[in-house]
């Protein structure tokens, strides 16, 4: 009977973890060109979408939670925040059109006839599938615009870390919201770059002055400016395109990309990007959606030596900037380089290099961090008056830093 049950449970582990690795391109975006940030006010519709590798037509379900500003699950009901259903069936589904790797392509959007946000604030989006386990869950923020962020992005003024960390300051005029005790009612978010890996919270007002919370700390505000970030272009399968130096076709198309280099004392190379993002799009066919293929990318980074107790991952927006063995890339001591493929859309798209130790990420070992780095900033304010049931999304304010060139 033991043996019935553990057998029984490693086959919904085996099923759940197969599921969660076919799963790609994962979007929640809002349907503006040039936009990619899933932090908007409160209203505007919100598309959720990712393919299915196994392209079977599985039937998957959303669920919307309403989350506090530290992302734990809020007192409020489903019914206080939703007018609708909190979980409902994924229903526009198609599949993949003349691509040697078919794929079924699911997507929803917000709001719908069945689901609309009430509130505004932190929320939760989890794709479940018919046995309810979580394949992935994304992240979003509904704001109001009931108070004004000011936000201004400077260099350091830490005399150490002048030339590898930018300092946010910001401002919040709200004078149609009355706050009695800014320290136990607001709350604030400082994101790098829509990375929920980077953002600075637990602040309060250096300075109140009548209807405004300045924040103007000295180090508490400070980022790693990083590096700019490499891109690459796979929107020609049959062609080389940016930064592709080899095409091999085999049971899909594997893309290699140009190599890139370690250097114990890198330094900042300009090079405009869209701050870790991806763009999926091919020309090879009229809808991105489902007429883009799928590539195995294969990168490089050449070392000396392998970094010790830590392993290289590629990094960006395409897998929600998290460390996963899908995007970890493997020693070659006959290359002296970390090597490996990831099976990515056809799309423009924005990485870099990280090393984790399995706990932690550092962004920044491989390399560098500059000032110069152009980077954007958004600053969300919640607001919960005493005795309230839940902290609203107040406003939003944004920068970017681009010092001149």
């Amino acid at each position: 009977m033991k043996k019935l049950v553990f057998l029984t449970l490693f086959g919904l582990f085996f099923s759940y973890w197969g599921d969660a690795q076919n799963i790609k391109s994962i979007l929640l975006r809002t349907n503006q060109s040039n936009s990619f940030t899933s932090i908007v006010p409160l209203g505007t519709p919100l598309t959720l979408s990712f393919d299915d590798l196994e392209a079977d037509g599985k039937d998957y379900y959303y669920k919307i939670e309403h989350m506090t500003p530290d992302w734990k699950p809020s007192r409020l009901l489903s019914s206080q925040y939703i007018d609708g259903f909190q979980q409902n069936t994924i229903i526009n589904v198609r599949n993949s059109f003349n691509t040697f790797q078919s794929y079924t392509h699911y997507e929803v959007r917000f709001p719908n006839p069945n689901t609309v946000i009430t509130k505004s604030g932190n929320y939760r989006v989890s794709v479940l599938d018919t046995y309810d386990d979580v394949i992935f869950s994304r992240r979003f923020v509904l704001y109001e615009k009931a108070v004004i962020v000011g936000v201004n992005v400077n260099r350091s003024r830490n005399a150490r870390r002048l030339n590898t960390q930018q300092t946010v300051e910001f401002r919040v005029n709200h004078p149609n919201l009355r706050i009695n005790i800014p320290n136990q009612e607001v709350k604030v978010c400082i994101i790098q770059n829509d990375n929920w890996n980077a953002t600075i919270t637990d602040l309060t007002p250096t300075f109140f002055k009548p209807n405004q919370l300045l924040y103007t700390y000295t180090n508490k505000t400070n980022f790693w400016g990083g590096n700019e970030y490499y891109n690459f272009d796979s929107k020609e399968l049959f062609n080389r395109s940016l930064n592709v130096v080899k095409i091999e076709r085999k049971d899909i198309f594997h893309h290699y990309l140009y190599p890139s280099k370690y250097r114990t004392n890198p330094t900042y190379e300009f090079n405009p990007d869209i701050n870790g993002q991806f763009v999926i799009r091919t020309i090879e066919g009229k809808d991105n959606t489902t007429e883009a293929d799928y590539a195995a990318m294969h990168f490089t980074l050449n070392v000396e030596e392998p970094f010790f107790d830590k392993d290289v991952y590629i990094y960006g927006a395409y897998n929600n900037f998290e460390i996963t063995e899908d995007n970890r890339l493997s020693y070659s001591p006959a290359n002296n380089a970390y090597i490996g493929e990831v099976l990515m859309k056809q799309g423009f798209y924005n990485y870099k290099f990280v090393l984790s130790d399995g706990s932690s990420i550092d962004e920044i070992a491989i390399q560098g961090s500059f000032f110069q780095t152009e980077n954007n900033y958004k600053v969300i304010v919640y607001f919960k008056p005493m005795g309230g049931l839940y902290y609203r999304a107040v406003g939003m304010g944004e920068s970017n830093f681009s010092p001149d060139r």
